[in-house]
């Protein structure tokens, strides 16, 4: 259940990251094919897309007219890609509590991010801040999603 509760963590402070690491790790075979939308990640073209969205999201986060991560559409969509990933990354037979765990996790690390982020924002500025939140958000989920990349750098 860790890798659920740490994806809920990434998806808190950035929604679609989560997606993107599934994708990921269901591309490289890195994650069974549990769920029916893993199927589809399989496919180039809609592993792409998840990496083109998320890539839209970083960059729209520098953006000064961004909208905070606690707005309700942006809690829903973390809502969402959480839950998908946490049961995607859930042990066999507990992918409900996976999806749980991930988005209880990713619902409650929204608020305590933008908290964060608005305190460093206000010494550090946007820009700088989202860059090193995007630094660490990807690495992590990309981590968390496949960690034989990991495994393969030692």
């Amino acid at each position: 259940m860790i890798r659920s509760f740490l994806i809920g963590l990434v998806a808190g402070q950035r929604g679609i990251i989560p997606l993107a690491s599934i994708a990921l790790a269901t591309r490289r075979r890195a994650l069974p094919v549990a769920l029916p939308l893993q199927r589809l990640l399989r496919n180039p073209f809609a592993a792409a897309g998840t990496a083109a969205l998320a890539a839209a999201e970083m960059a729209g986060d520098k953006m000064k007219s961004a909208p905070d991560r606690i707005v309700p559409a942006r809690l829903a969509v973390r809502a969402i890609t959480s839950a998908y990933a946490g049961a995607a990354l859930a042990p066999r037979g507990q992918r409900m509590l996976g999806a749980a765990v991930a988005m209880g996790t990713a619902l409650t690390s929204s608020y305590v991010g933008w908290r964060l982020r608005c305190a460093a924002m206000r010494r550090y500025g946007q820009t700088a801040t989202g860059f090193v939140e995007d630094a660490i958000v990807l690495s992590t989920g990309i981590a968390v999603a496949n960690p034989g990349l990991l495994a393969r750098g030692s």
